[in-house]
């Protein structure tokens, strides 16, 4: 069961002024296996069925971070435009890209993955959310989520995820930090710059605000 927190952000993040385009444009970001998908999910729901876009259908074996021109050229350019995007979601398995599925410009739309936040996208970002579960914590949940046979994808990963946050770090500059709870979320302010006049504030009924 999820916090009346999440009914609240979703209806404050509608009410944000469009970031590109016509569009809302919402990152989730955080470690891997900081439970990313699962929230993006829950908020999608909360907004009446947002569009989730997955990093993992944008980047590749090859390129795990290094997809910030395909995300640009596939995704915010059309949206920028009022135009639905044509997303080729990258098979793991198959280590290529499918078929091209549309992600239209809806009045909210979601982006969660690894490094959704990073530098060159957040110009174009509504609200930033970052997913507040430390980076060991996340990995060992998604290496139990994988099972050994992901074991050497991992060991690669986490040495790639550790360099991209070094370089191009997404938490600094979060909206809003996300913890979940036995019971839903809770939600705090994030870090980012306080003197933004649509700021959202929602803390958890069961805590104090921390400031």
């Amino acid at each position: 069961m999820d916090s009346p927190d999440l009914g609240r952000l979703a209806t404050e993040l509608g009410a944000l002024p469009p970031s590109c385009g016509p569009v809302r444009l919402v990152a989730v970001d955080g470690h891997a296996g900081s439970g990313k998908s699962t929230f993006a999910g829950r908020l999608a729901d909360a907004l009446g069925g947002a569009p989730v876009l997955h990093l993992d259908d944008i980047a590749t074996h090859d390129e795990l971070f290094a997809w910030t021109d395909r995300l640009r050229a596939e995704v915010l350019e059309p949206l920028t435009r009022g135009e639905a995007a044509r997303v080729h979601p990258y098979d793991w398995n198959r280590r290529r890209f499918g078929r091209s599925r549309p992600l239209d410009p809806a009045p909210v739309v979601l982006v969660e993955g690894v490094g959704a936040g990073r530098r060159a996208l957040r110009p174009y970002l509504a609200w930033l959310l970052w997913m507040e579960r430390g980076a060991e914590e996340s990995w060992a949940r998604g290496r139990h989520r994988d099972g050994p046979a992901q074991s050497a994808f991992w060991d690669g990963w986490t040495v790639a995820e550790t360099r991209h946050f070094a370089a191009d770090p997404s938490r600094p500059f979060a909206d809003t930090l996300v913890r979940e709870c036995s019971e839903g979320y809770e939600l705090l302010p994030g870090p980012s710059e306080t003197g933004c006049p649509h700021r959202i504030v929602t803390v958890s009924d069961r805590h104090s605000p921390p400031y």
